[in-house]
């Protein structure tokens, strides 16, 4: 299919060396309607001139562009040159970038946690650093792509939603929508693959080190951002796996007295027209079934008035990139799905 000029986007990769940035890499370059102008890594990066796909060489294939260094030569190069931007980059180092292309008019798709909550006194206790720009904060829209997509397609600042609050706010969501769950508090377990550690070694995340374990207990970065998109308290259990991808969530949530079955199967009918959510009533949804796709399956159990719903997703797709990829369609006036099904 042919685009316009207007439906067509110049795009700049800004920490393409990581397993959501090759991934992002790989979707900008198979999309009819962007345009890669370059992938970047820090200045100083040892990744720095290599092949993306020496480092990555299951998409040799596909991915042959080399790593540019993010100098103060290549950001004027990307402020006059490019219309949108994908931050695949740390918290910090995304919340210095964003407001310099902002400010220069270009559309920022931020894939880190730098503009996902609300108010700057999270930042300090949750991640670590005194976050400077409260107006951003502000005019940041939240790019969960089936909830809020035109408020999406009007942004200039989109933070695309953490993986876990993905997972669980695509099941939860419905339900609380619909006016169905009780004040109690929602329990969420939730296991991931290693990639969600990120590509960076380290001993917790090492293969022979690696079982199956909780972490974060009390205090993970995504229980402020699931609670605060859900308007709910929750208690939010992370565990990493020894698998490469994929998260499968767990839910348990108390629904009030005169919820029916129908009145669930209604909510999730929200999703009858989203081809990236795959839901049915009493469904296990599994993560061999998401593994390198860009869908979220659903699936929910209920007894009395326990809900117990699940939800699985590829970490690396629908919890980062594709759904990123969803945000800029929606900016372009496509289908949400455009270039990734």
């Amino acid at each position: 299919m042919q685009y316009t000029a207007a439906q067509s986007q110049s795009v700049a990769i800004i920490g393409a060396s990581g397993y959501v940035g090759v991934e992002l890499t790989r979707l900008v370059e198979q999309h009819p309607a962007l345009s890669l102008l370059g992938c970047y890594v820090s200045e100083h990066s040892s990744d720095a001139g290599s092949l993306l796909s020496d480092l990555h060489p299951q998409y040799a294939h596909l991915v042959k562009l080399s790593l540019q260094g993010l100098s103060s030569h290549e950001k004027e190069l990307i402020k006059s040159s490019a219309d949108t931007v994908f931050l695949c980059t740390d918290h910090g180092v995304s919340v210095e970038l964003a407001p310099e292309f902002l400010a220069a008019g270009l559309k920022v798709i931020d894939l880190s946690g730098g503009f996902r909550l609300n108010a700057t006194e999270d930042y300090p206790s949750f991640y670590g650093f005194e976050h400077q720009q409260s107006s951003w904060l502000q005019q940041a829209v939240y790019g969960l792509a089936e909830w809020y997509p035109q408020e999406i397609a009007a942004a200039q600042l989109v933070a695309v939603p953490g993986c876990y609050p993905t997972a669980a706010l695509m099941v939860l969501l419905p339900v609380k929508q619909a006016g169905l769950l009780s004040d109690s508090k929602i329990i969420i377990n939730a296991v991931s693959g290693v990639t969600g550690a990120g590509r960076k070694a380290a001993l917790t995340s090492h293969g022979a080190e690696l079982s199956l374990q909780p972490y974060g207990l009390f205090e993970h970065r995504h229980t402020p951002e699931i609670a605060q998109q859900l308007q709910h308290e929750v208690l939010f259990t992370p565990h990493l796996a020894q698998f490469p991808r994929g998260i499968l969530a767990t839910l348990y949530a108390e629904l009030n007295d005169d919820v029916s079955d129908a009145d669930l199967d209604k909510a999730y009918q929200c999703y009858a027209d989203k081809p990236l959510v795959r839901f049915e009533k009493q469904a296990r949804p599994a993560i061999k079934n998401v593994v390198q796709q860009p869908f979220v399956d659903i699936g929910w159990h209920r007894q009395g008035n326990q809900l117990i719903a699940f939800s699985a997703i590829d970490n690396l797709l629908k919890g980062a990139a594709s759904q990123a990829i969803q945000c800029v369609n929606l900016q372009l006036g496509l289908a949400a799905e455009e270039g990734l099904v």
